[in-house]
């Protein structure tokens, strides 16, 4: 029994395996040799091997085209600046190249020190800041001039717990100041600024009122 078991075994795995290499055609599997892989093939013609400084180059090349076109803003404008923005746009840019949306500006509250007396008093000031290694920012509102931001901040109670640590640090003679009130503009967007759209730009710098394009945030 057990010998006419292995025998069995044996035909079967026999047959197996002349199966496989193809000695019953009708029935065999389809094969995976090289000529039957070629024949498949859509278009060999079109397969190209790189060299090694043929794909450094290729690969150089779509560094360049992705970095060729970038997200551009500028802004916020008011609406006398935003309506002839849109004229210009419209004029100088294809559609669907630009948008423009209305944001809301927050509010900027500061901690002030000053006004000083003058520009030596400012710059004392500064001197004792540096030696406590305090950083300031510059003020671009000339009413603030003479005096010295210790920071920026979107709201007062934040404004309120920065001057609570600074007076811990040595800071005494500064105040929370409302910098900026919020304010609703008007935001330029160029979504895919490349380089046939940003040599066209030359021609908003009058409309852009001396605001620049900057990456988009």
């Amino acid at each position: 029994m057990l010998r006419l078991l292995a025998l069995s075994l044996l035909l079967i795995n026999g047959l197996y395996f002349a199966w496989t290499q193809g000695a019953f055609p009708a029935l065999g599997p389809e094969q995976q040799t090289e000529p039957q892989r070629l024949q498949r093939q859509l278009k060999p013609q079109a397969l190209r091997v790189l060299t090694g400084q043929e794909l450094r180059l290729w690969e150089a090349s779509s560094a360049v085209t992705d970095k060729s076109s970038a997200c551009l803003q500028a802004g916020p404008f008011d609406e006398a600046r935003g309506a002839a923005l849109r004229t210009a746009l419209a004029s100088v840019l294809p559609p669907g190249s630009w948008s423009l949306s209305t944001v809301t500006e927050p509010g900027r509250w500061i901690v002030y020190m000053g006004k000083y007396a003058s520009p030596e008093a400012l710059a004392k000031k500064r001197s004792e800041l540096a030696s406590l290694n305090l950083r300031f920012e510059p003020l671009t509102d000339p009413a603030l001039q003479w005096g010295l931001s210790l920071g920026g901040f979107e709201t007062q109670a934040a404004a309120d717990a920065a001057l609570a640590s600074l007076s811990q640090r040595g800071v005494r003679t500064a105040h929370v100041l409302r910098e900026r009130a919020p304010s609703n503009g008007i935001m330029l967007r160029l979504p895919a600024a490349d380089d046939s759209l940003r040599a066209r730009l030359g021609d908003l710098q009058a409309a852009l009122g001396g605001r620049a394009l900057l990456a988009c945030r």
